[in-house]
């Protein structure tokens, strides 16, 4: 065993950790335009040489807003693919249950709280950003997937939440302080998270083939770039709010160096951060170690 997780002792830390929505934003949600929404990390505004640290900052902004809002995305397959594993089974881990309905009641009030964000965003932000979706119809590309590649795209995803908080944005002193806090709170519920899709993902190991997991990874790759496409299209989007922002169009050049830019930074963001984190895979490598190999391959394209 290469963990000491146990539904008990993530469902207690749940508990102990436990918060509401009134806690995060108090009477309401205030966010400062004049700070960024997203560390550099993630963001790679600065290299853009070519815009003013005004036109940066929009561009920060309008990050940020994709940023939590695909994460109101991704959980609306995340909320069923728990719920559906919350099942009771024979013999069962009397902690089991409890802990996965818990996990499924903290996505559901993320869900709510993005929402809240983004509704807040669109009051405050000069223009409407769009974001890929809508959230039906990706959360219904992905469950159609084999479960294990669906559990293992949803452990991927909590890996790289935790990496993105803690290595940029904890410690992150610029950052607009009512962002950095909604941040964090996710932050707690998906450390919990990590644990629990660990857990889901050994027992349902149990069930499978070699042949079979190695079919799910193939299927966890496909909906890998099916996000790819995706965050293509995401760039455009910012691209657009961009220049409607500031009123700035972008000569050719300039256009390109953007959209390859940006295009990297939404790879590391979505992509990279989860794929070669190494907890991560440490359960690729329990799992299957060719694939393990195969992905450390694979991930210098989306870094």
């Amino acid at each position: 065993m290469y963990h000491n997780y146990s539904y008990r002792d993530a469902l207690k830390a749940s508990e102990r950790m436990r918060w509401t929505i009134p806690d995060v934003i108090g009477a309401g949600i205030t966010l400062d335009f004049a700070k960024p929404f997203l560390p550099e990390s993630l963001a790679r505004v600065e290299s853009l040489d070519f815009l003013t640290p005004k036109e940066k900052l929009i561009l920060n902004q309008i990050r940020g807003h994709a940023y939590l809002t695909m994460f109101g995305t991704v959980e609306e397959f995340i909320l069923p693919f728990v719920m559906d594993s919350a099942h009771p089974v024979q013999e069962d881990d009397d902690y089991r249950v409890r802990a996965l309905l818990a996990f499924a009641g903290e996505e559901a009030k993320h869900i709510q709280l993005f929402k809240i964000f983004r509704d807040e965003f669109k009051r405050s932000f000069p223009v409407a950003c769009e974001v890929i979706g809508p959230p039906n119809e990706i959360a219904a590309a992905v469950l159609s997937h084999h479960p294990l590649a669906v559990a293992i795209l949803t452990l991927h995803i909590e890996w790289f939440v935790q990496r993105h908080y803690i290595d940029s944005v904890r410690d992150n002193n610029e950052l607009d302080p009512q962002f950095k806090k909604l941040l964090k709170y996710h932050w707690i519920d998906e450390a919990q998270h990590t644990k629990l899709d660990t857990l889901v993902i050994e027992s349902m190991a149990k069930k499978y083939s070699a042949e079979e997991i190695s079919k799910a990874f193939d299927e966890y790759l496909e909906m890998g770039m099916f996000l790819d496409n995706g965050l293509k299209q995401q760039v455009q989007y910012d691209l657009d709010a961009f220049a409607r922002a500031t009123g700035r169009t972008l000569n050719t050049a300039q256009k390109e160096q953007f959209e390859k830019i940006q295009l990297q930074a939404n790879r590391w963001t979505y992509i990279g951060s989860g794929m070669n984190h190494p907890n991560f895979l440490t359960t690729v490598n329990y799992l299957d170690p060719e694939w393990k190999t195969k992905l450390d391959s694979i991930v210098p394209a989306f870094s």
